[in-house]
C-alpha cells in the first residue's frame, strides 16, 4: 500500500506555494492510487497525531511517500529514528525530491547527510530572522509584530459608519474585515464604560 503524508506548519505555508494541496498533488502525480493524509501541525511541537497514526498503520511492503524530507522530520536525530523504525518494519520511504530511501549502508548515509543539511538550513533561517529582528529593534520607530493594515483614523471612520450601515456593508465599503470591526467596536464600548 502507498501511504502519502502532507503537512504544513504554519498558516503562512498555506499561502507560500507549499500548501497541503500542492504536496498532495505532487504525491498523486507520482502515485495516483496513494492514500494521502493531511495535517496542519507546527514542526516545533512533538505531537503529530495523524503522522503517528500512519506510522502505526504501515506494514511490511508498504511505502510511505512525502514530498520533501522536512515534512517527515523536524531534525536529524528524529528523522533517522523514524526512517530506521520504518526500515525495521519493512516499509520503504520515498521522498519525492530526493528519491527512494533504502535500508542499506549507502541509503542510511544519504539520509543522515540530507537530514543534517535540512536541519542546518532551518537553523540558519532562524539565526537570520533573529539577527534581522535584533537589528530592527535598534531602529527608531520599531514595533513588534506585523504592521497595522489600517490606521486608527480609518478604523474610527469605519466604526462611525456602523450607525447607519451593517457590519457587512461597512466591511465591503472599507475593506476592513467584520472581525476587526467587531473587535474594535468592543474596545470602543469598553473604553466608554471605563470612562463612565
Amino acid at each position: 500500500m502507498i501511504r502519502g503524508y502532507a503537512r504544513v506548519s504554519t498558516k503562512g505555508q498555506l499561502k507560500e506555494g507549499y500548501s497541503l494541496e500542492v504536496q498532495k498533488q505532487e504525491i498523486l502525480n507520482r502515485y495516483e492510487n496513494a492514500h494521502i493524509e493531511l495535517e496542519q501541525f507546527t514542526g516545533a511541537t512533538t505531537e503529530r497525531p495523524i503522522f503517528n497514526k500512519i506510522i502505526d498503520e504501515l506494514n511490511h511492503g508498504d511505502t510511505l511517500v512525502v514530498s520533501k524530507l522536512d515534512r517527515l522530520a523536524r531534525n536529524t536525530v528524529e528523522g533517522i529514528q523514524i526512517v530506521q523504525n520504518l526500515f525495521d518494519k519493512g516499509v520503504a520511504v520515498h521522498v519525492l525530491n530526493v528519491g527512494l530511501l533504502e535500508n542499506t549502508s549507502m541509503g542510511k548515509f544519504f539520509l543522515t547527510t540530507l537530514l543534517a543539511v535540512a536541519e542546518m538550513e532551518r537553523n540558519t533561517i532562524i539565526e537570520r530572522t533573529q539577527t534581522g529582528k535584533a537589528i530592527a529593534k535598534t531602529k527608531a520607530g520599531f514595533k513588534e509584530g506585523r504592521p497595522k493594515e489600517f490606521t486608527q483614523t480609518q478604523i474610527d471612520m469605519a466604526l462611525d459608519l456602523l450607525g447607519t450601515h451593517s457590519y457587512t456593508q461597512v466591511a465591503e465599503m472599507t475593506k476592513i474585515s467584520k472581525a476587526t470591526l467587531t473587535r474594535e467596536m468592543r474596545k470602543r464600548k469598553a473604553l466608554l464604560l471605563v470612562a463612565i
